[in-house]
């Protein structure tokens, strides 16, 4: 039987992994570009219309940059939420 601390401590040890993972990503990275659209224009077909045909109008692109605090906190947050899991108790389940 599954116990339930058994259950928080792997969400909070999946939540904390998660954070520093994505903290030295942001590390690594000086900037990302999201492209809006970008798959949704593989799979759909443009209809032919010649020359009247209706322009399609420009993705817009998201770029991040990450501040020099962010990945630090990502990681110093999921550091902590990691310690916490590990320092829960395992509750004691029926007899």
């Amino acid at each position: 039987m599954i116990r339930p601390a058994t259950m928080w401590r792997a969400f909070f040890s999946a939540i904390g992994i998660v954070l520093i993972i994505l903290g030295l990503e942001c590390l690594a990275i000086d900037s990302a570009t999201f492209v809006a659209g970008a798959a949704e224009e593989a799979s759909v077909q443009q209809p032919f219309g010649g020359m009247f045909a209706a322009a399609t109008p420009p993705a817009s692109d998201r770029v991040f940059r990450p501040t020099e605090w962010f990945p630090w906190s990502l990681l110093a947050v999921g550091s902590i939420t990691l310690l916490y899991s590990i320092s829960l108790r395992p509750s004691a389940g029926p007899a």
